[in-house]
């Protein structure tokens, strides 16, 4: 990057400098979790405290991250907080499967979200990205203001839709990213029974206002399913995920409620992490032109070559750099919290011993570990240069987690990529995003790291 460009810091919490009290702890935890990490947390590889009365290790040295998540991942389950946040939206879906479940489903889906596999998609892709770019053209002729946030829900929702599902849940999703926004406002995030580890029967008085948007998506699964069933019995049902789930049903695959959730799981999680992460990346690009002019030369001279979409993922490598820097900085999932099932010892390469005694909480933050002092050169500021090829070779493996890593690696990684890419290189030929006095996002911790009050962008139609 050229040293007299003065690199963009955008908005996040400040470290704090001083522990905060039991009492301020619940408060911070209850209205943004991403506020209550301290200057120790992004300079130290690893610290171990008395968190609520639990001893808690956060995880940032990449040794000890991949010995959680990949060398002895059998020994670690997932957080209880987390699930207790998780499971009553998606139950034993796959982000929150565990044992048998997580591994039957797991197995069953995983051929259709191998990187050739995905491949597959990219021409529906581009499609539903086109689609959704003429809805946005009498805005951008006009210069209004939109909701970056809201918008790129709704087209994350119609790739979701058109890919996996064939356009089925379309037809009965109605206003989906307003559900999506109530479901998460409510139901995405800590109540104080979580921090109490209360068992899950105890009502969740913050959560009460999730229940009608959980119960709309429920009806949306069960339509979806039931649309479809006939069709596989007729034999002429798409060859898509539904259809394979479906398939599964059985005494030897997955149960029906199983099956469900899973449904349930890509509808409204899936989705989640790329829509977020994309409208950061248009809201990073609005306050970095210099880096935003690089990609428009990018984006018109592969569009021009013709070449396939197909390629485009490793044909734009400054659209990609751009995502996966937005990624850093807001990551899909800022927390991959653990628990070891048994007593566990890790040595670091000073002799160092760090003891993670059962079912006490193993953090891996990727909110943290991105913005860290010790792995990062100026670590809160949009550097996209630090992903393109030559430099990106540089980041160790175990110090960027967007997608996590181990056994329970996002499956649909390359999915998301590939998608996001496509989405990008349609929306940016087409449209300038600029910021306005609005523009002011703050990173709150949900389901995913979200802003605020949405993503208020004005939209040009460029010539």
């Amino acid at each position: 990057m050229d040293a007299r460009i003065e690199p963009f810091e955008p908005p996040a919490p400040v470290p704090r400098t001083t522990p905060p009290s039991k009492l301020e702890i619940i408060r911070v935890v209850l209205r943004n979790p991403l506020e209550l990490w301290g200057e120790p947390s992004y300079t130290e590889p690893v610290i171990q405290a008395k968190f609520l009365g639990q001893l808690t290790t956060i995880v940032n040295h990449p040794g000890l991250i991949r010995h959680v998540l990949v060398d002895n991942a059998a020994n670690y389950g997932m957080q209880p907080v987390r699930q207790l946040v998780l499971r009553p939206i998606l139950r034993d879906g796959l982000l929150t499967a565990e044992g048998d479940i997580w591994k039957r489903s797991r197995k069953a889906m995983a051929p259709v979200f191998t990187p050739r596999h995905a491949r597959g998609f990219a021409h529906q892709m581009l499609e539903q990205s086109e689609i959704f770019a003429d809805t946005l053209m009498a805005d951008a002729e006009a210069g209004a203001e939109i909701n970056a946030s809201r918008a790129m829900t709704e087209l994350t929702f119609a790739i979701l839709a058109d890919t996996l599902f064939s356009g089925e849940i379309s037809r009965t999703a109605g206003d989906f990213a307003g559900h999506v926004d109530q479901l998460l406002r409510s139901m995405g995030r800590v109540d104080p029974m979580d921090l109490l580890q209360a068992p899950s029967w105890v009502p969740r008085v913050t959560r009460w206002a999730g229940r009608k948007p959980l119960a709309h998506f429920r009806n949306i699964v069960s339509e979806t399913m039931e649309v479809r069933r006939p069709q596989i019995s007729a034999g002429n049902a798409p060859s898509d995920f539904l259809t394979l789930l479906l398939q599964l049903e059985g005494p030897d695959g997955l149960t029906r409620a199983e099956i469900e959730d899973n449904i349930l799981t890509f509808i409204g999680a899936g989705h989640e992490t790329t829509a977020r992460s994309l409208a950061w990346t248009l809201y990073l690009l609005a306050k970095t032109p210099h880096f935003l002019s690089l990609i428009e030369e990018e984006i018109a001279r592969v569009m021009a070559s013709g070449a396939d979409p197909v390629d485009w993922l490793e044909q734009m490598p400054h659209v990609r750099a751009a995502f996966e820097e937005a990624m850093r900085l807001y990551p899909p999932a800022p927390n991959l919290g653990r628990a070891p099932l048994f007593d566990d010892v890790w040595t670091d390469e000073n002799g160092r011993r760090y003891e993670m005694p059962a079912g006490e909480a193993v953090l891996i933050m990727p909110w943290v570990l991105h913005r860290h002092k010790l792995y990062w050169e100026n670590p809160r500021q949009f550097i996209p240069e630090r992903f393109l090829p030559g430099e990106r070779e540089k980041i160790g493996r175990f110090q960027y987690l967007p997608f996590g890593a181990g056994p329970r690696i996002c499956i649909g990684a390359t999915f998301a990529l590939q998608e996001a890419v496509i989405a990008l290189a349609v929306l940016l030929s087409r449209f300038r995003f600029e910021t306005t006095e609005n523009s002011k996002p703050w990173p709150v911790q949900r389901l995913t790291v979200q802003p605020l009050d949405g993503m208020p962008l004005r939209i040009r139609r460029r010539n």
